[in-house]
């Protein structure tokens, strides 16, 4: 009695020694884990934080306020208001009148020209625009805020230190007391940058903005959206619902699930193939972007597609066929609609990571130097990731402002379609 009253001791002593290890074993785990998502979440603050502190200031620009005579002998010569005329006329030489003003000791072509390039090459334009939009300012004397140079604009922002040595900064000692005059007489003035959301690309980085990017991506997903949602339905409907179990459907499935994982340039090259080289569509077109896209997100629309279906309850289909509905009417009248919110959210998630793709484009040729927006599908036109990887190639530190803010614009329109996507499942998902 006393030895099996030890051995019992014996044998809760041994297993009392063994979950103490189990739950302290568990408690590691426990905080390895944490502590892993703690470290991604720092890293991604991190990621964060460096592309806004280095894109924020691209949504504010700096600009000069000049007095600018609308001289009718430069501008208008003949007194015709002939636009075609206006448009050959010398804005550019009725820009730099106030420099010359403001700076009459400047003298030396060097310097004049220095002076000049204060100034944006975009400013003659803009004087342009505004002729273009009331003739009658022909003649008058108006306060214009004229675009400045990317390196002016740097050096307002304190993206180029004024103390380092000559050689190492792209802007003289001369330049830097000048903007300091203007800035004393309160010239220098800092506007939100609404040319960086209705621009096209520019060579200047002063000028160049995201409108064509972004109306080029908006294209692509609008063709990409069109086609992939309707197919990548239609498939999960009768892969789920109507085909037969045999081989066919298994190597089907087993082929969809393939291609989820197949890399993205993979559809890239299929698509420079198929589409432009044999069917001899445009390159550098949103049409065949979309048609590439398309390719690529199918099998993800598929895939969460038929997830959905599966979820809905088989008392569903049984209550319905019990009630003399056919196979059609069930799958269509109480299946599919019960099933729309995880085909929504998984067609969401689907655009998103097209929205972010790059490589499969560069494949197609949206990579090109576009500065017209888009009107349609067909024109020229790229795409917001594209050019954030042209801009990124760019050596001009007003680029790199602009790269970081394309970056967060295009987070903001991923983060947006997530949780569209994250509140759409919330709201309509059922709970069997």
């Amino acid at each position: 009695m006393a030895d099996s009253q030890t051995t019992r001791k014996r044998a809760i002593d041994v297993v009392n020694a063994s979950l103490k290890k189990r739950y302290a074993r568990e408690a590691r785990f426990r905080r390895v884990g944490l502590g892993a998502v703690i470290l991604g979440l720092v890293f991604v603050s991190v990621l964060f934080l460096d592309i806004v502190g280095k894109g924020y200031t691209a949504f504010v620009q700096t600009h000069v306020e000049l007095e600018v005579y609308l001289d009718p002998a430069i501008i208008d010569p003949q007194g015709t208001r002939d636009m075609q005329a206006i448009a050959r006329a010398n804005f550019r030489k009725i820009v730099r009148e106030p420099l010359k003003e403001l700076f009459p000791e400047v003298s030396g072509r060097r310097d004049k020209r220095a002076l000049n390039k204060i100034l944006s090459s975009g400013a003659p334009y803009q004087l342009l625009d505004m002729v273009r939009a009331d003739p009658a300012l022909i003649g008058q004397r108006v306060s214009v805020d004229l675009l400045v140079d990317d390196d002016i604009d740097m050096l307002v922002k304190g993206h180029i230190d004024r103390n380092a040595p000559p050689a190492d900064r792209r802007v003289n000692d001369k330049v830097i007391g000048w903007v300091d005059r203007l800035d004393e007489q309160g010239l220098i003035k800092s506007k939100f940058n609404t040319g960086f959301f209705t621009n096209g690309d520019s060579r200047e980085p002063e000028l160049a903005g995201i409108g064509g990017a972004v109306a080029g991506s908006f294209y692509t997903l609008l063709v990409t959206l069109l086609l992939s949602f309707p197919i990548g339905v239609a498939a999960a409907v009768y892969l789920e619902e109507f085909a037969p179990k045999n081989r066919w459907t298994d190597l089907i499935e087993v082929n969809i699930n393939n291609l989820a994982a197949v890399p993205s340039i993979v559809f890239g090259l299929l698509g420079l193939a198929m589409f432009i080289n044999l069917f001899g569509l445009p390159r550098s077109a949103p049409l065949v972007g979309g048609l590439v896209l398309t390719l690529m997100t199918l099998p993800t629309i598929i895939i969460a597609s038929r997830a959905a279906l599966k979820s809905v309850p088989p008392s569903i289909r049984e209550a319905a066929l019990g009630v003399g509905a056919s196979r059609m009417q069930t799958v269509f009248h109480h299946v599919v609609p019960l099933a729309m919110p995880g085909m929504l959210t998984g067609t969401i998630i689907g655009m998103a990571q097209a929205l972010g793709e790059t490589a499969p484009l560069l494949m197609i040729g949206m990579v090109a130097f576009i500065v017209d927006i888009p009107g349609g599908p067909m024109d020229p036109a790229t795409v917001l990731p594209v050019q954030v990887y042209l801009w990124a190639d760019s050596p001009e530190r007003a680029f790199v402002e602009r790269t970081s803010a394309a970056i967060i614009v295009l987070l903001g329109f991923l983060i947006a379609m997530n949780t569209i996507a994250v509140i759409m499942r919330r709201r309509f998902e059922r709970r069997w």
